[in-house]
């Protein structure tokens, strides 16, 4: 019989172990489905509606779209002088815009995610690419199950998912610039400049 190299399957004896490879864990970023606005999204009511501006005058690669007062927006915006954040508003310009929408990583900030989202996934924003959504750590350490599985249904209503770590100097009110950075943290922005740059090729909808 010959020898399994499966460490699954058992024959007897005979099973031989092989190490497993230590993977090191990398910041989530997940292609999760929506690229374009869907037909069959109706649009939401008023209420659930982000407020709409034209920012005539203000150039940006993409702006950094707040869902909800203190998700980051701002913070973001200053790590990189070609992006701006978008003071909580749609920003419609006659080119069209892209935008990363911004959220803190906890129910009542994923739910604001979700409706801007479906704001988004309906249509009711011409001109507006999205291209994905950036989860802010509210809190330094694990996201509980719970936050993690509502982060992932959310995030099935744009094209990527991504979540940045905790920075403590924040918390102070502290800037960083992007050298001091760690790791985690500017992998996931150049992984957002990638899903950027591909929604900046698609025309606007």
């Amino acid at each position: 019989m010959p020898i399994s190299k499966n460490r699954w399957v058992t024959f007897g004896a005979e099973t031989i172990e092989e190490p497993v490879p230590i993977i090191e864990e990398q910041p989530a970023f997940v292609a999760t489905g929506a690229t374009k606005p869907q037909l069959s999204v109706p649009q939401p009511d008023q209420a659930d509606r982000l407020p709409r501006w034209n920012p005539t005058g203000r150039e940006s690669n993409f702006w950094w779209l707040g869902v909800h007062g203190g998700a980051g927006e701002s913070s973001l915006a200053r790590l990189d002088k070609n992006t701006r954040a978008a003071e909580h508003h749609w920003p419609l310009t006659a080119a069209g815009s892209t935008v990363v929408l911004v959220a803190r990583s906890n129910i009542p900030g994923l739910r604001s995610a979700q409706r801007a989202a479906t704001e988004w996934a309906s249509g009711s924003v011409p001109g507006i690419r999205v291209a994905g959504l950036l989860v802010m750590a509210d809190a330094p350490g694990r996201l509980p199950k719970e936050i993690r599985d509502f982060s992932r249904i959310v995030g099935g209503g744009v094209p990527h998912l991504w979540h940045f770590p905790w920075l403590d100097s924040w918390r102070y009110g502290l800037d960083v610039t992007p050298e001091e950075l760690p790791k985690e943290a500017r992998t996931v922005l150049d992984q957002v400049r990638t899903a950027v740059t591909a929604a900046a090729g698609s025309p606007a909808k």
